[in-house]
């Protein structure tokens, strides 16, 4: 997996669209509105809201494109059940008496926080073509940790 594609679930595709959707249809004609009004009060050379919706406009605009090249680039994962862990699976892994689920899905869609880890972070990366039962070590800042596989879905 280690091409100029990049894997994400199908979720987290339908996710970009619809953002992608969002600044498009809504976002994109509010500040082209807003920087009409801004250039209707008069003179823009010092009209901070003028600015700001130039800066609205230009974070929009590079998020539209950024957000394209993705869905360009994107290969949506499918999980064939095939007993490994693979792009879009859920991962119950043992570490150090806990049980932890991950979900591993593309880079673009990570979120630590909500326990999406993507397949090519070092513990996701790790995961890649793994079956329940196996151990697997991560560099950690606090030293190895050993995971084994628990459950995969």
């Amino acid at each position: 997996m280690s091409d100029n594609n990049l894997y994400i679930t199908k979720e987290g595709l339908q996710k970009l669209q619809d953002e992608l959707r969002e600044l498009v249809e809504v976002k994109r004609p509010e500040v082209a509105q807003k920087i009409k009004e801004a250039r209707e009060m008069g003179d823009i050379s010092e009209n901070a809201a003028y600015d700001e919706a130039k800066r609205d406009q230009a974070f929009i605009e590079g998020r539209i494109s950024e957000l394209e090249e993705i869905i360009k680039s994107s290969i949506v994962a499918t999980t064939v059940g095939n007993g490994v862990v693979a792009v879009g699976s859920k991962v119950t892994v043992h570490i150090d008496g806990d049980e932890e689920e991950f979900h591993i899905v593309g880079a673009p869609e990570a979120d630590p926080m909500q326990r999406k880890i993507s397949h090519e972070s070092p513990l996701g990366a790790s995961l890649m073509g793994k079956a329940v039962g196996e151990k697997i070590e991560v560099e950690a800042p606090i030293g190895k940790l050993t995971y084994t596989i628990m459950k995969i879905s």
